[in-house]
């Protein structure tokens, strides 16, 4: 009875755990590698673990590098099921189709150049249709209900509020007259974000696994923020130049809209065209929209106060390539809301290459930037950017909007962790180093628990993880 760190151990990206006890394996989460060119090749690399002895996969949510490389385990020889929320199983079938479609363009891409140098051909790291088949594996779940998934081994989801559908996972492992109970915080929401509720608090475990994206910071309050966002607007809108907002498409793209749509009025939105210029980002808000049994109560009755006329209405969709080419044209009154949300693929490229090199454009960074991303580089505010073998000058200003934050800071998952009685030990992943020892040091100094951050494939017996 043990679990094996895989993925974002002493990392963010490709959260991967193996959970084995009484001959059954459970993985928990499935996680794509984010970063650079170097990282991300990583993902190529066969399992650390045999996928045809993996008798289910649990999902903690929809995002890329949690769920990315399900479709890889699949075509490795997995053909267990994946228990996820209903909601993040309605996102998983555009998240990772679009995935599959990414890949293949990058393989083209690669290609083409390949074919010039008279090299070898390159395959996708899998493929649109390989997504498509992925999809027939996921199992929905509501929150709340706990399910028996496997003889001995039982689940329940908790709200973690961090995305649509985002589940903390209570996992119960029996073995011969041992039981314990795991814990897994997946990504944890910040408390007091719009449209979601909280993250639910645990009572009980025999070892909590707990992300530490954040672990060393503590984001703006919530009126700060709004005030950061409304000057920014009124600045844009004196220099007469345009917003472009970098977002991941499903989560951070949603709360933005609902920023906007509550302080249209007051933040002067009339005098401004939003696009929502992401295909993928179009359909996980309208998701959003199917599921609002699942807002908080503030968001619950904008909703419902809404539900007959358009929160925004001078928001447009770009759907098409053709539509989205034309906001090039746009030298000032555009806020452009676009993927990818650390700027390494997606349309926000070709809107930085229009953009960026104009003083009056201001790019708002709104979500967590990876090392060796194109957008961590414009906050570590770099000179100049390369785009397609071309280096462009950045002259825009750019903004780090911390309090937008889909994941708990410090504060938030202190409070989360000491909800729970008799102080169970806990392991650290989701993080970068210094934000895990940061994490590592706060929770021990407040709470005497035993602390450790999980290592690259280490192993911990969970026999001896009884409280």
């Amino acid at each position: 009875m043990d679990i094996r760190f895989h993925g974002a151990a002493g990392e963010v990206t490709g959260s991967c755990h193996l959970v084995e006890t009484a001959g059954r394996c459970i993985l928990l989460d499935c996680g794509l590698i984010q970063g650079g060119r170097k990282d991300e090749e990583r993902n190529r690399e066969a399992f650390p673990f045999d996928p045809k002895g993996i008798d289910a996969v649990v999902l903690s949510h929809a995002h890329i590098d949690h769920s990315g490389r399900i479709p890889l385990l699949i075509r490795a020889g997995f053909a267990g099921p994946v228990y996820t929320h209903r909601a993040s199983k309605d996102l998983c079938r555009i998240m990772l189709k679009d995935a599959g479609y990414l890949n293949e363009k990058d393989a083209e891409w690669e290609n083409r150049k390949r074919q010039r140098k008279g090299l070898a051909p390159v395959a996708p790291l899998y493929t649109m249709q390989d997504a498509v088949a992925a999809m027939r594996r996921f199992r929905g779940l509501a929150y709340d209900e706990k399910t028996e998934i496997l003889p001995g081994i039982d689940i329940r989801l908790r709200d973690a509020g961090h995305i649509l559908g985002s589940a903390i996972v209570e996992l119960w492992l029996a073995k011969g007259g041992t039981r314990r109970k795991l814990v897994f915080s997946g990504d944890l929401g910040h408390r007091g974000a719009p449209i979601l509720r909280d993250p639910t608090p645990v009572a009980d475990a025999d070892l909590v696994v707990m992300e530490s994206t954040y672990g060393d910071r503590l984001h703006r309050s919530r009126d700060e923020t709004q005030a950061e966002l409304a000057a920014v607007i009124a600045n844009a809108r004196a220099e007469r130049g345009n917003i472009l907002i970098p977002a991941f498409a499903v989560g951070r793209t949603q709360e933005i809209l609902y920023h906007l749509a509550r302080n249209y009025d007051a933040w002067g939105l009339a005098e401004w065209q939003v696009f929502l210029d992401s295909p993928m980002a179009i359909e996980a808000t309208e998701i959003y929209l199917r599921h609002n049994d699942l807002y908080d109560r503030e968001a619950a009755a904008l909703w419902d106060g809404n539900r007959h006329r358009p929160l925004l209405p001078n928001l447009s969709f770009t759907r098409t390539g053709r539509q989205s080419m034309q906001l090039n044209r746009v030298r000032s009154g555009a806020i452009i809301i676009a993927g990818s949300g650390m700027c390494t693929g997606g349309r926000i490229r070709h809107h930085l290459k229009h953009n960026v090199w104009r003083g009056n454009c201001h790019v708002v960074i709104v979500g967590y930037q990876a090392r060796g991303t194109l957008g961590r580089a414009l906050v570590d505010g770099a000179k100049h950017i390369r785009l397609w073998g071309e280096t462009i000058r950045v002259a825009a200003k750019i903004h780090t909007v911390g309090g937008l934050s889909a994941h708990a800071d410090q504060a938030g998952l202190l409070d989360w962790y000491g909800r729970f009685e008799g102080r169970p030990p806990v392991v650290l992943v989701h993080g970068e180093p210094e934000a895990s020892s940061a994490l590592q040091a706060a929770l021990g100094s407040a709470t005497n628990a035993a602390v450790r951050v999980a290592g690259p494939g280490e192993r911990i017996d969970l026999t001896d993880a009884a409280r």
